[in-house]
This record gives C-alpha cells, structure tokens and sequence, in this order.
C-alpha cells in the first residue's frame, strides 16, 4: 500500500495534536470550527497511518 514516510515520534506528535484541535473544535462554532476539526482528523489520520500525501509529493521522509 503506501511507505511509511512519518517517523513514530512525529506520529505521536500527530496523535496528539490532532485530538487537542478536535477537542478544541467541540467549543467553538460555525467555520473556524469546521476547519479546526478537519485540520485535527487530517493530523490524527496522517499519525495513525504514518503516511503523509504532502511528504510524498516533496519526497520527503522523516521515517528512519
């Protein structure tokens, strides 16, 4: 499927990251709030999967 292109520190970092701006999009409203728990899903899911699509265009790879 795809390489690993995030390294399991920056994976945790991703993790944990991710939930603090979904958890900070439950007390706001409208938009921001919106992009807020998108940015936070896109984190936690980049985290989980240790894959990264923007890292894969740069060929880039922070992966031991």
């Amino acid at each position: 499927m795809f390489k690993a292109n995030v390294s399991e520190k920056e994976s945790l970092l991703r993790l944990i990251a991710g939930a603090v701006l979904i958890a900070l999009s439950l007390l706001g409203g409208g938009v921001l709030q919106l992009i807020i728990m998108l940015a936070g899903v896109a984190l936690v899911a980049t985290g989980i999967m240790r894959f990264c699509p923007a890292y894969a265009l740069m060929k880039k790879s922070t992966a031991e």
